[in-house]
């Protein structure tokens, strides 16, 4: 639905597919544990072991859950920014779009910090290709959450991250049209009576 590949596991189970970098899994609330945190919407205790401390350090929180004791331990990754200065401005000026004007109706409702420090981080890690798309996805990122809280933004243009939906259109026709904030749930070829786990909320597409 819209420009994401969605997939229902089971009820209460959700998969969300950028068809690019990003993954979004949707749970309906239960206890989970692990990696991901326990979905409780607090991100204060997310960093629990699994011997149920919480902690602040990343690196040990997630060396707590090996599976096997074969695995080595995770090892900090450098910054980015620091091993590639040349992108750090670069980086910082196409991600400064999430701390701008052109999100301020959001800002009071999701906090922009942490979404504009991991846009920078990935931005200077897509050194090789993909530079944009690593932006792009990390912008929408916080396009995302903040439709989730009821912000809806208009923040691409035909210069950055352009979505042409538009333009496979006929003339006169008006079949697909891009929306910052689509519908939740459509009619598709694998769905055909649309309906839609309560998971999903309004998607960015047509």
């Amino acid at each position: 639905m819209g420009i994401y590949l969605v997939i229902t596991i089971k009820a209460g189970l959700v998969l969300m597919w950028d068809q690019k970098t990003s993954l979004f899994i949707k749970l309906s609330p239960r206890e989970v544990c692990g990696l991901c945190g326990n979905y409780d919407g607090n991100s204060k205790n997310d960093f629990t072991t699994r011997s149920q401390e919480t902690v602040a350090d990343v690196l040990e929180f997630g060396n707590s859950w090996r599976v096997s004791s074969s695995c080595p331990n995770a090892q900090l990754i450098s910054d980015p920014c620091a091993s590639n200065r040349y992108r750090a401005a670069w980086s910082q000026k196409q991600c400064s779009i999430i701390t701008s004007v052109t999100f301020q109706s959001c800002h009071s409702q999701v906090d922009p910090g942490p979404y504009f420090d991991s846009c920078v981080r990935d931005s200077c890690a897509c050194d090789t290709g993909g530079d944009c798309e690593c932006l792009c996805t990390a912008v929408a990122a916080y396009a995302k959450a903040c439709n989730e809280a009821g912000a809806c933004v208009k923040w691409r243009t035909p210069k950055l991250c352009p979505v042409f939906c538009d333009y496979y259109n006929s003339p006169d026709g008006c079949e697909w049209h891009y929306k910052p904030c689509g519908a939740a749930c459509m009619k598709t070829c694998r769905n055909p009576s649309g309906n839609c786990s309560n998971l999903i909320t309004s998607l960015e597409g047509t």
